[in-house]
């Protein structure tokens, strides 16, 4: 490691920025022991905000039914190879009963776009608060009006996680079909930070035309925009789509690039993700390693669970499943942290 990159990542440490070239410079000059240091800054950073706790959400995936067909994902509107399914209000609260007695207390509820109105949402929401008062509430379900997000905070939503996947328009363009808006994703995020969401951001490592520069932009966007959460995965690609026979991401990128963000934000939610599971055995592991404070394993139905195919060889089972939770306790304290049942709040 050079003197250039350490000083470099020393003074993201210490000032949580950098500028466009330097993010850049990180990102060209990442190696072993680049990664290692920065893992070690990212770790430190984390532990002075939320020491070994490690934050767990249970997942319920809704529908997998969308509107939307985008190229990289394995539930777009095209692809007739996908089995659709739609949970019914009494199965996501069924889901959440089980979640609560396994000591869940944030319930993510994910899905397609287009499916649920906001006023169906809105109710479902009412329930589960009602129910489970010491719960928070985080949704992830696209695009929808700044009056319809308003509902569902108002109904009790707590979070709102909306990746936008590429911060670079152009490139953005050649992920998604034309009816797609950019500018759309972003009044979304824009809109659901004005209500006072805690908000999630995103964006896939590794997928196709992204480049060293627009990953340097991406880390720009969230510093300026500082998102309470931050979902970042490698892009695996699913057969059903155009991108098929694309490269995947790795876990390794993906890593490197969640020390970043720690540093960039150290009290951000950061999930080590599916993906990063998926991508690499360990891939988890390293997630928290690297610096990301929250696991999501799975609470919907073990029917849905393998037709939520976002892209192939989606993990579903073992530690992934909110059913094995005790052993992925096991498995967080054999590398040094404790998850704990916990709301698991952003830290002011």
């Amino acid at each position: 490691m050079t003197e250039k990159v350490k000083n470099i990542i020393d003074f993201l440490t210490e000032n949580h920025y950098l500028s466009e070239e330097e993010y850049l410079f990180l990102i060209k000059n990442r190696n072993e022991e680049t990664a290692s240091y920065l893992r070690q800054k990212a770790d430190e950073a984390r532990k002075r905000v939320y020491g070994n706790k490690i934050f767990i959400r249970g997942l319920i995936e809704i529908s997998n039914i969308c509107k939307n067909d985008c190229y990289y994902c394995g539930i777009r509107s095209s692809n007739k190879n996908c089995d659709r399914y739609k949970l019914s209000e009494e199965d996501i609260l069924s889901c959440c009963g089980n979640g609560y007695k396994l000591g869940f207390r944030t319930f993510v509820l994910q899905g397609g776009e287009g499916v649920f109105s906001a006023d169906d949402i809105s109710g479902i929401v009412k329930k589960i608060k009602e129910k489970y008062f010491d719960c928070a509430v985080t949704l992830s379900l696209g695009e929808y009006q700044k009056s319809d997000y308003l509902k569902m905070k108002n109904a009790g939503a707590d979070r709102y996680l909306l990746r936008h996947e590429t911060i670079c328009k152009e490139h953005y363009e050649k992920l998604h079909p034309q009816n797609m808006s950019y500018e759309n994703r972003l009044r979304c995020l824009n809109d659901l930070k004005e209500l006072k969401f805690q908000v999630g951001s995103g964006f896939l490592v590794g997928s196709p035309y992204q480049s060293d520069e627009i990953i340097a932009k991406e880390f720009k966007f969230i510093e300026e925009f500082s998102p309470e959460m931050c979902g970042i995965g490698p892009f695996i690609p699913q057969k059903d789509t155009p991108f098929k026979n694309e490269k995947s991401g790795t876990a390794e990128e993906t890593a490197y690039y969640l020390s970043i963000i720690r540093l960039i934000k150290p009290n951000i939610l950061l999930p080590a993700t599916t993906a990063l599971g998926t991508i690499k055995e360990g891939g988890r592991e390293l997630g928290i390693l690297s610096g990301a404070n929250v696991l999501m394993p799975n609470l919907s139905p073990e029917n849905t669970r393998k037709k939520y195919a976002l892209y192939d060889n989606k993990l579903a089972t073992g530690v992934e499943s909110a059913e094995q939770i005790e052993n992925l306790k096991i498995q967080i304290q054999n590398i040094g942290y404790e998850i704990i049942s916990d709301r698991g709040d952003i830290k002011e």
